[in-house]
């Protein structure tokens, strides 16, 4: 099925080949189709999903998403004023419609992140974190 991150798998294969005007291309049609942002250089894992095609969704360039993660439409992950580390997703996270995602935070495996939560701090493996800024309201128990 045609999508943001359909664009963005072929865009990644041309920009991991060194071909600079390809990816260029491909980024420009996700965008003009989807109205998403999703840069070839970013590191997105087999099996994930993006809500709606990707509408809206915002992704920083140097991002690194794990595999099975399922990004809800409006979601922003991307850097933050004054740090230069961007977030890390690990797999099988799941991201609510219109969250945010900002700075040098990384996203636990199994995670769940509410509609709209702003996340500005780590979540553990399992947490499920809600509100602005993001509390964890929800912990898996270690086995």
């Amino acid at each position: 099925m045609m999508s943001g991150l359909f664009f963005y798998r072929i865009g990644h294969f041309f920009f991991k080949l060194g071909i600079p005007l390809l990816p260029k291309l491909f980024f420009g049609l996700g965008f003009l189709l989807f109205h998403c942002v999703i840069p070839p250089s970013a590191s997105i894992g087999k099996g994930t999903k993006v809500g709606y095609g990707g509408l809206g969704i915002v992704i920083h360039a140097r991002a690194k998403i794990g595999v099975g993660v399922v990004i809800a439409q409006h979601v922003t992950i991307g850097g933050r004023s004054g740090f230069v580390d961007v977030p890390v997703i690990e797999d099988g996270v799941f991201i609510g419609a219109g969250a945010k995602v900002l700075g040098p935070v990384r996203l636990g495996a199994n995670a769940v992140v509410g509609a709209n939560a702003v996340v500005l701090k780590d979540v553990p493996a399992g947490a499920v974190v809600v509100g602005i800024p993001a509390r964890i309201v929800k912990q898996k128990e270690a086995s």
